[in-house]
């Protein structure tokens, strides 16, 4: 029962013109009314353990906000797809929305409603979920629906994909009043340039706040523009903007392995700086030309290796000047780890074994001592910190250079620099050095040096019958591990039995110029007691 209970003073007013007041502090009142729930539960079979429907890259995620328009047909699409037939969708929202389905192994639902006056400004949660033959049911993925009215700007925006970076155009013309100088990406470190029709912002799916969700067949890079006010304003006059967007790539590797892909270039677009880029690689030798391959990550390393380094800048500009101000070593990708090591900070050396290399001016090349995090870690990632200014500014963190406090950033109208922007590299994995292998070659010298008899000795006719042995000892990578193994383990024995044996002979040796020794001594005494 559903009972409804006024939480403030009224007057009832009744059908035969009698009025009454309810106080909404008296708890013995009466409810004004009353609501019977009812139920139906229907128990179906025990489902099957098997693989639950999955939704496809066109249903919206989970939590996202959509837009419907008073009067105008609001529109969703879901698709999923099951190893057995799809059989239904459940769906919960407004009473008034229409669901049709297109049922199969990969099925598709369709959602239509037109929000009505009183619907303005709700928001209205829209759920789902897909039902199969065999009971299974796929996971509840809800929305929101925000009702406005029909009078909301939809603003023309255009987003370019490649392979390692996306790109989103806005036209100005679209959405009167935009401001470049108050927007911000997720990430509002990054930051957007504009000319006179377009604000463009340009970013790698590693940078700026891009997020990554797996949408089934396809992985999605999503990120946003929004508007932000000053802390300072009391009052504003400007649209409050929210622009959604992604690029989607068929899923043709895990997303664990996505994860252990070497970072692409980064690249972002700021106010006066056009689009700019970073590249941070490993190189092989402190020539800084031969790069590490992508392939090869993670960099395989061993302790008090040196590692080379470099930071390549490419900007549109044909005059710039790169700046490291930070570079940290942290045992896993995030940067705000607590545990850390500085290796630059403030634009200082903190590490006694990094040596920077002569460079142009949009370079910065280095190498370190390979060292790694005590306790149980055996990667190490390195986050820089990098701007960009315009050479032969006094005002301009660049010139600063090294600093034994935090630098307070200037107006950007005078110092002429980019923001911060952090770029990762890594992981570099620790491997300890192989333990050395005794071979038959190794062996003999040894055995010879401890004077060791023949007959221990391994025969010559033995080694000669297994030439297989030999040889794969010798040359290692041309046979089998294992068989480098058994000749390992062979000659291991062999050494171990020489040993034991050659321990056996010096004792009797030993014993037998003893007992030797011990009878002279007895034959003098006695003689010279028949002398005395």
């Amino acid at each position: 029962m559903v009972e409804d209970f006024s939480s403030k003073n009224i007057t009832l007013t009744y059908r035969d013109g009698t009025s009454a007041v309810r106080t909404g502090s008296d708890a013995n009142a009466a409810p004004l009314c009353s609501v019977k729930l009812q139920f139906v539960i229907e128990v179906l079979q025990a489902a099957s353990c098997g693989t639950l429907p999955m939704f496809l890259s066109r249903t919206p995620s989970r939590g996202d906000i959509l837009h419907a328009a008073v009067g105008k047909a609001f529109h969703l699409v879901a698709e999923a797809k099951a190893t057995s037939q799809i059989t239904d969708f459940q769906v919960s929202g407004p009473l008034n929305m229409n669901k049709s389905v297109t049922l199969g192994a990969q099925a598709q639902l369709s959602l239509n409603w037109t929000p009505q006056s009183s619907d303005l400004y709700r928001f209205v949660p829209v759920c789902f979920t897909a039902d199969t033959l065999n009971n299974t049911q796929s996971e509840m993925r809800c929305v929101v629906v925000m009702v406005t009215s029909a009078s909301t700007v939809q603003g023309n925006a255009t987003v370019q994909c490649s392979p390692n970076k996306m790109v989103i155009i806005l036209e100005k013309a679209s959405m009167p009043g935009i401001d470049v100088n108050f927007l911000q990406l997720i990430d509002p470190s990054c930051s957007l340039s504009s000319n006179d029709t377009h604000i463009m912002g340009a970013m790698s799916f590693s940078t700026c706040g891009t997020e990554l969700e797996d949408k089934g067949d396809n992985m999605v890079f999503k990120n946003r523009i929004n508007s932000f006010v000053q802390p300072n304003e009391v009052i504003v006059r400007r649209r409050n903007i929210k622009i959604d967007f992604s690029c989607e790539f068929p899923k043709t590797i895990s997303i664990s392995s996505y994860y252990n892909l070497h970072n692409s270039d980064y690249i972002f677009t700021e106010s006066s700086f056009g689009s700019f880029g970073y590249a941070f690689d490993i190189y092989r030798d402190n020539n800084f030309t031969n790069k590490v391959e992508h392939s090869a990550y993670p960099v395989q390393v061993m302790l008090m290796d040196m590692i080379y380094m470099g930071i390549q800048a490419n900007s549109e500009l044909p005059n710039v000047t790169l700046f490291v101000e930070s570079c940290k070593a942290t045992p896993d990708d995030n940067p705000n780890n607590a545990v850390s090591y500085d290796l630059i900070k403030n634009g200082c050396v903190k590490d006694e074994t990094l040596k920077r290399y002569p460079s142009n001016q949009t370079s910065y090349n280095f190498e370190v001592q390979a060292f790694k995090f005590t306790g149980n870690f055996d990667q190490v990632y390195i986050t820089c910190s990098v701007i960009l200014c315009e050479p032969n500014n006094p005002f301009s963190r660049c010139a600063q250079g090294c600093l034994n406090e935090p630098f307070r950033r200037r107006k950007r109208a005078l110092s002429k620099e980019t923001s911060g922007h952090y770029i990762i590299q890594g992981p570099l994995q620790f491997v300890r050095p192989a333990a050395p292998i005794m071979t038959e070659d190794m062996l003999e010298p040894e055995m010879k040096r401890m004077d060791v008899p023949a007959a221990v000795k391994p025969p010559a006719a033995a080694s000669e019958s297994r030439p297989d042995l030999r040889s794969e000892t010798r040359s290692g990578s041309q046979g089998s591990g294992a068989m480098v193994v058994l000749s390992s383990n062979l000659t291991t024995a062999v050494f171990a039995t020489a040993f034991v044996v050659s321990l056996v002979l010096l004792a009797l040796v030993v014993r037998h110029y003893s007992r030797k020794r011990t009878g002279e001594d007895r034959k003098v005494l006695i003689q010279e007691d028949a002398q005395t």
